[in-house]
């Protein structure tokens, strides 16, 4: 008996260029198996996963992670500017006379 396929999608992007794959693969892959098979890695220069930078729809999960059918892993990159600064500083100018 053949093990069961499922579909995943596999999403990256820069502030230039976003790409959406889906991959087949057996039941019971991973996450990083995921990565592996989208080909990001030869779409994008400098492409590198932070094993605490991946998710599955939004939620942080480990490379680890054993994925289902219909699964959207998503590769996140590190942020520009930390959210809570920027809000500080927009407060700091709002204030002034």
């Amino acid at each position: 008996m053949s093990a069961s396929v499922i579909h995943v999608e596999v999403v990256f992007a820069t502030p230039q260029k976003q790409e959406l794959v889906t991959v087949e693969l057996e039941e019971g892959s991973r996450l990083c198996d995921a990565i592996d098979e989208s080909g990001l890695a030869q779409k994008f220069d400098h492409f590198e996963v932070d094993p605490r930078r991946v998710g599955i729809f939004g939620k942080k999960v480990g490379l680890d992670q054993v994925l289902r059918d219909g699964d959207r892993v998503e590769i996140y990159r590190p942020l520009l500017a930390d959210p809570k600064e920027v809000r500080r500083q927009r407060a700091l100018m709002q204030a002034k006379p």
